[in-house]
């Protein structure tokens, strides 16, 4: 088990400038160790930015950024966190083995416990009767599960995981939740975005996103007993909405 006394991610004063558009105008966040921590809201809410200022390939304006103690992006953190982009991100000339090997030795993994931690990792993400293919010749989503394996294969202390269900059928996204929900058992600290909402109800905690704004830090049933609704989707609508309300009062206000 690993040592979560603090946090595994404190955010303070975050801005983020993309282009012309702040989005992330000004954040504070602190996400717990040893958890589940879903990261939710639509396209353009600042899910991807967050991530990356996270494990520290975004430029920042402001504000500061620790992971598991240290500033984002440190040396030391190299083989300590996991990333999974939209994107696959992994060598398409390569077997599935070959890719997950090389990330293996990547963070320092050798002889038989690389091999061990390779084969256990194939496993876990369905990958075993296609470990000798090329990965130019898997399915997108097949590509996508040798990104989420190249990331797992250390058993970093945090995995940051951008909507890494996106694509996958119904029997492998509860087997990657269950998945999850080992690991953090285990004190691994896991953020996972995603857009789909029915995914929520397997989170510890919730952050809501909006516009780079935090809507609700909550957990599941936290969310669902503030808005009074019967499922994360219409619980979100509702923070939205009661959002719109607020801001457009303001507005308002300040006209007058």
């Amino acid at each position: 088990m690993m040592n979560n006394s603090g946090p595994a991610v404190a955010v303070s004063g975050l801005q983020v400038v993309r282009g012309r558009r702040r989005v992330i105008p000004g954040l504070d966040l602190e996400i717990p160790g040893g958890q589940v921590v879903g990261l939710l809201g639509p396209s353009g809410s600042g899910k991807s930015t967050l991530m990356r200022c996270i494990v520290g390939v975004q430029v920042v304006e402001s504000g500061t950024v620790t992971v598991l103690g240290h500033p984002a992006g440190s040396a030391v953190l190299r083989d300590r966190v996991g990333y999974v982009t939209q994107s696959p991100s992994v060598y398409a000339d390569l077997s599935v083995r070959d890719n997950v090997t090389y990330f293996g030795r990547a963070v320092g993994l050798r002889g038989a416990e690389l091999r061990e931690a390779v084969d256990r990792t194939l496993a876990e993400v369905d990958l075993t009767s296609y470990a000798d293919q090329l990965v130019q010749d898997l399915s997108g989503g097949q590509e996508s599960r040798v990104s989420l394996a190249a990331a797992l294969v250390g058993r970093p202390s945090l995995l940051v995981l951008d909507e890494p269900t996106v694509g996958l059928d119904p029997v492998l996204r509860r087997d990657l939740w269950d998945l999850f929900r080992h690991l953090a058992d285990r004190g691994h600290s896991l953020v996972v975005s995603s857009h789909v909402m029915d995914e929520a109800t397997r989170c510890d905690r919730l952050v809501l996103l909006r516009e780079g704004r935090v809507l609700a830090d909550v957990t599941p049933a936290e969310l669902l007993q503030q808005t009074g609704a019967v499922d994360a989707d219409a619980a979100f609508l509702a923070l939205i909405d009661a959002e719109t309300a607020r801001t457009a009062g303001s507005g308002e206000r300040s006209a007058s």
